[in-house]
C-alpha cells in the first residue's frame, strides 16, 4: 500500500504560510513554489541508488558516493507543475523531464489526455509527478495511469497541499504509489478547491484568471 508523507519541517512550513497568503504576489508566489519544490526533493529522493566510487582529492584518495545512473524523471502536470519543475532540477540537473496534459471532458467529466512526451527510456527510470494541488485527485490519478501505460512502474507523487478526498483517491486507484506533500488540508468546498488551500496554483503562478 502506498504511503503518505506529510512534511513538517519548518522552512517548508514557513514557505507553505507565504505560499497561501493571498497578498502574496505572482513574483513571489513562482519563487515560493520552486523553493518548496527544491526542499520537498530532498527527501523524495532519499532512496535513490547509491554506487562505490574513488575521487582524488588535493591529499589522497576518498572512498565516497556518487548517484548511481540518470535514472529519474520528474513529469509535471501542465500546467501548474511547470512551477515545481526548476526547484528540483537546481538539485538534480541530469534528471530527464517529461509532460503530461490533461483537460476535463464537459460530458463525462473524465479526465482527458491531449499532451504526453516522456523519455523514451522510462521504464528503466523512477518517475516522480509534480501537481501543486492534490485536490479531488481525479486528473493526478489519470496522470499517474498514463504514465504507467507507456511502461513506468516505478512512480512517486509530489504536491504541496493535498486534500483528504484527493488522497484517498490515489490510494485507492494506484496503491503502488507513495504520496510527498507539505500539508494535507480540511478538505474541498462545493466548486472542488481544497479549503483553506491557496486558490489556484496555475492562476497564481502565470498571473492569469
Amino acid at each position: 500500500m502506498g504511503q503518505v508523507h506529510a512534511f513538517d519541517h519548518p522552512l517548508i512550513q514557513h514557505k507553505i504560510a507565504m505560499l497561501r497568503d493571498k497578498n502574496t504576489n505572482t513574483k513571489d508566489f513562482r519563487e515560493l513554489v520552486s523553493e518548496i519544490a527544491m526542499l520537498m526533493c530532498y527527501e523524495v529522493t532519499r532512496n535513490l541508488e547509491l554506487e562505490d566510487v574513488d575521487v582524488e582529492t588535493p591529499v589522497g584518495i576518498a572512498h565516497a558516493k556518487m548517484l548511481a545512473g540518470k535514472n529519474l524523471c520528474f513529469v509535471p502536470v501542465l500546467r501548474a507543475g511547470l512551477g515545481m519543475v526548476d526547484g528540483v532540477l537546481s538539485l538534480i540537473p541530469m534528471a530527464k523531464v517529461g509532460h503530461i496534459g490533461l483537460y476535463r471532458d464537459p460530458d463525462t467529466l473524465q479526465p482527458v489526455e491531449y499532451y504526453c512526451k516522456l523519455p523514451f527510456d522510462v521504464a528503466q527510470r523512477e518517475v516522480v509527478v509534480l501537481d501543486p494541488m492534490l485536490a479531488t485527485g481525479g486528473s493526478a490519478s489519470a496522470a499517474i495511469s498514463f504514465i504507467k501505460q507507456r511502461g513506468a512502474k516505478a512512480i512517486k507523487l509530489m504536491n504541496l497541499i493535498a486534500a483528504p478526498e484527493g488522497v484517498e483517491k490515489i490510494l485507492r486507484d494506484h496503491p503502488d504509489v507513495d504520496i510527498y506533500c507539505a500539508a494535507i488540508d480540511q478538505g474541498l468546498n462545493a466548486h472542488a478547491y481544497i479549503v483553506p488551500g491557496l486558490g489556484d496554483a496555475g492562476d497564481r503562478l502565470f498571473g492569469t484568471k
